[in-house]
């Protein structure tokens, strides 16, 4: 028995919990969140070199019971940290909470949150490089030095690190997982910015999301020739209806010519690099998140109107880049940093009848950094951990997408989804797109582009005869779609370009209850997922292609994931449009570049989206529970 003491010892010390939170009441709203961080840390500023001689402006909050050690929390970020020594961020603001402290429970819990600005932006020294593109001095190389101080000199480190970031600051948290540094244990970026061309933020698919890239950068892209405490945000647009704002902007060059006047370096190169060539691939960091060693937590919102597609991609490349690497999804009901700002109970006109915010914050979330900073013995989330809506449910996932059947949908006579092949010798659906009228992507009236269009009711738009809706009859069983969606279709055009945009709708039933607000649900169109894409990009991205008038042509291109419960009694709906305006540019509809069109380029064209035996249009969805009829 005596000889078994040391193995029953060792058992009880690995199995041991963490040492007790740095305060002993839970901490659940940012009013309360703001006070026990005014209370309980003490603020340091930094100017950490870089290798090339480069300060970056950091500052630290130190719990002040110095009785033990602490993990680090790093996040570094382009939007300004707070700068004095006395002076501390107000957390009573969600908004301003997610930017510093991860949460109220990590705040309780105990960490040392480190925020920095980056290199060129705010107090930092250098020159800001969108998206920066390895080198010699990198984002990655940046981190690295970062932390090689941090443990160095913060006051009670216990020389583990997590970084971490939402957005932007998601970006430059996977960037540091890339030849991390020993001390960096843990990696969460939350809807990572990934690639700027292909579905994030300012393209899809090779189309401007215009209303995105003139609000972020018109703000954003601001020259910033030294360091600075201040910044000015914000853009006047002298009226509060985008759709309207944007119709007036006319073509794309007129944006330098009223307003930017070539200042804005990221608009400008963004329209001089119309095809996804050299500029746009160095800015594609997905090859780079190789043989990762830290622990690496994506996280991201199914309704995320600005890096859903990226927050995906990025789990993706690290998962399959760095065999062995504990790499897991967390994807919530949430718009852009939803879960860390909103409660996440509900979303426009929808209702998910719980906080799911706060289950993921202090279930999924800071138990990640206890288990990889503290080494607490904590339960870790699954391979992916995705919320189902329509069910409203989280589920744990051994892989995403799961496993599931494809079926595909072909579009069909009389507005039918048909779940077999036309056999019609010939047969289209037509519509007239004009540049002058086109379909908006939101019914109101509104300069932000908030998450809320990505489930708003499309009735609006079905409404339109530029606007083709095709619909499964009733479903008689719970029908369950994952993964990405495949779209499939032949379209001619009267001109040589034309964008097509397609979306997953669930149209609700007539006696549906209201939703939150008493938002009338009863026969919505609720949108579940939609995309654009460039038609002249149909074979690649790399040397667009001219539609050859009145010559059928084969368009394909994915929807992103999506994790969503048709419910019994519903249908399934798919709308075909050509337009969705100002969320997306317009196409002159002629094959010139968009970006030096002028108003005579744009022109009114007649499209049609061709069903019958020789050109099938379809779209494959990926189903996991049910069938449908």
């Amino acid at each position: 028995m005596t000889q078994l003491m040391p193995a029953l010892l060792l058992l009880v010390v690995l199995a041991a919990p963490c040492a007790p939170p740095l305060l002993p009441t839970p901490l659940h709203e940012p009013a309360e969140a703001d006070k026990a961080f005014k209370e309980h840390y003490t603020k340091y500023e930094y100017r950490i070199p870089m290798r090339d001689g480069v300060k970056l402006y950091t500052v630290a909050y130190v719990p002040r019971d110095r009785s033990r050690t602490w993990p680090v929390l790093l996040m570094r970020t382009p939007y300004a940290v707070t700068p004095g020594v006395d002076v501390y961020p107000e957390l009573k603001n969600p908004r301003v909470l997610a930017r510093y402290a991860l949460s109220p429970a990590a705040i309780r819990d105990g960490f040392i949150f480190v925020n920095q600005d980056v290199r060129g932006k705010m107090m930092s020294e250098g020159t800001f490089v969108d998206v920066r593109p390895k080198a010699a001095v990198d984002e990655a190389t940046d981190a690295f030095d970062t932390i090689d101080f941090l443990v160095k000199h913060l006051p009670s480190n216990n020389g583990k690190v997590g970084a971490w970031g939402i957005s932007y600051p998601g970006f430059y948290a996977a960037q540091a997982a890339i030849d991390a540094h020993p001390a960096l244990k843990a990696v969460s970026p939350q809807a990572p910015v990934t690639d700027w061309y292909l579905g994030d933020d300012f393209h899809h698919n090779g189309a401007l999301f215009l209303m995105d890239t003139f609000n972020f950068f018109s703000s954003f892209g601001k020259p910033r020739p030294a360091p600075t405490r201040k910044s000015s945000w914000g853009f006047d647009y002298d009226t509060g209806d985008a759709y309207e704002f944007f119709l007036n902007l006319g073509p794309l060059k007129n944006a330098n010519e009223r307003y930017f006047k070539g200042d804005i370096t990221f608009w400008n190169e963004a329209l001089a690099h119309p095809n996804r060539d050299a500029y746009w691939k160095a800015r594609d960091p997905r090859p780079r998140y190789r043989q990762v060693k830290p622990a690496v937590l994506v996280v991201g919102g199914l309704f995320d109107a600005e890096d859903l597609w990226g927050t995906v991609a990025t789990y993706r490349a690290f998962d399959a880049q760095s065999p062995g690497a504990d790499v897991r999804l967390v994807l919530g009901p949430w718009r852009h940093g939803g879960w860390a700002r909103t409660d996440g109970d509900a979303l426009g006109d929808l209702s998910f009848g719980w906080k799911t915010s706060r289950h993921y914050q202090e279930t999924i979330e800071l138990p990640f950094f206890r288990k990889a900073l503290k080494g607490c013995n904590e339960e870790q989330p699954a391979e992916a951990i995705v919320f189902q809506t329509g069910t409203n449910v989280f589920l744990r996932h051994d892989a995403w997408p799961p496993k599931s059947v494809a079926t595909t949908l072909f579009l069909g006579g009389d507005g039918r989804l048909l779940t077999r092949a036309p056999k019609e010798q010939e047969a289209f659906d037509a519509w007239v797109s004009d540049p002058k009228k086109p379909v908006p992507h939101r019914a109101g009236y509104t300069l932000e582009n908030e998450g809320e269009y990505m489930v708003e009711d499309q009735r609006f738009a079905s409404r339109r005869p530029d606007v083709i809706s095709y619909q499964t009859p009733v479903l008689t069983e719970d029908v369950t779609v994952v993964g990405t969606i495949d779209v499939d279709v032949w379209l001619s055009t009267s001109g040589s370009d034309a964008d097509v945009v397609v979306k997953l709708i669930d149209v609700q039933p007539f006696d549906k209850p209201n939703g939150p607000n008493g938002a009338r649900l009863a026969g919505a169109h609720t949108l579940i997922r939609g995309e654009v894409m460039r038609g002249r990009f149909r074979d690649g991205f790399e040397a667009p292609k001219a539609f050859t008038p009145g010559v059928p042509a084969r368009v394909r291109f994915t929807l992103p994931d999506v994790s969503h419960t048709f419910r019994t009694g519903h249908r399934l709906m798919v709308q075909v449009q050509s337009t969705w305006f100002p969320l997306v540019d317009l196409n002159p509809q002629t094959f010139v570049d968009p970006a030096t069109a002028t108003e005579g380029d744009f022109k009114a064209a007649t499209h049609r989206l061709f069903r019958d035996a020789a050109h099938p249009s379809s779209v494959t969805i990926a189903v996991s529970q049910g069938a449908l009829p």
